[in-house]
């Protein structure tokens, strides 16, 4: 156990250093962002993989992987983002707050990636934030990962949604593809180092035509969005408790 966790935080500043450098160097003229897109998914498979924890995704069927979309997660660990970076096939990038802007290496990676960045705490910047988003996704087409809970559940259950993210899906036409994660935080809760054996799985919902919502409330959309994510959670751990009765009625 001490060690899988030594190797796994090993790797995770190894190559959040060498391959963040890489997007700091490579970014600025990778207009596009497809190369840095590549590299995401590259580092987010080697965490993956260097932490010994079983993982799979389900409904990728339900995509066409030459289409763009607004994925929307619950999120309940910092494991979410390999899971959901290193387990879909498309250019994502997130939607997340500002202060991560400030991570050294990890951050400006990001800046330099192109992820959108938002803050949480003024209004106005917000909205500010959410119109230079939408323009940036105008101009240059790809794939946005959002939290709309809006931070990391303390206690494992599906929170509000709130409507920023999803809104920028409408205004744009962008299906909307729910996703649940499961597992992530009984292998690496909030505010812990500790990864944990465990299996996670990342379940991903039909796509959400955003055309009848244009004139309908957004907040409407939103809690339509979170039932759907709720319903895939729910359906993961009954499938879960399932197996353990019918080996105890064995």
């Amino acid at each position: 156990m001490l060690f899988r966790r030594v190797f796994f935080l090993t790797n995770a500043i190894f190559w959040t250093v060498f391959l963040g450098i890489i997007v700091i160097v490579s970014g600025p003229a990778d207009f596009r962002g497809h190369f840095v897109g590549w590299i995401t998914r590259v580092y987010s498979k080697i965490l993956l993989a260097s932490s010994g924890v079983k993982h799979r995704v389900v409904g990728l069927d339900r995509l066409d992987r030459n289409s763009h979309y607004i994925f929307a997660s619950n999120h309940e660990s910092a494991f979410d983002i390999p899971l959901i970076f290193g387990g879909l096939p498309f250019h994502i990038v997130s939607m997340a707050k500002k202060e991560l802007k400030k991570i050294p290496i990890f951050g400006w990676a990001m800046v330099a990636a192109r992820h959108i960045f938002i803050n949480r705490y003024n209004r106005t910047k917000a909205r500010e934030s959410l119109e230079q988003a939408k323009a940036s996704l105008d101009h240059n087409p790809r794939s946005v990962i959002i939290f709309p809970e809006g931070t990391r559940s303390e206690d494992g259950e599906i929170h509000q949604f709130k409507q920023g993210g999803l809104a920028i899906a409408i205004d744009l036409g962008m299906d909307v593809v729910p996703l649940a994660v499961c597992g992530t935080r009984d292998v690496l809760a909030k505010r812990s180092f500790a990864l944990r054996s465990g299996e996670v799985e990342l379940r991903v919902g039909a796509p959400i035509s955003v055309v009848q919502w244009k004139e309908r409330p957004k907040k409407e959309f939103a809690e339509t969005v979170r039932e759907c994510v709720v319903a895939m959670k729910r359906d993961w751990a009954s499938e879960r408790v399932a197996p353990s009765l019918e080996a105890v009625a064995a």
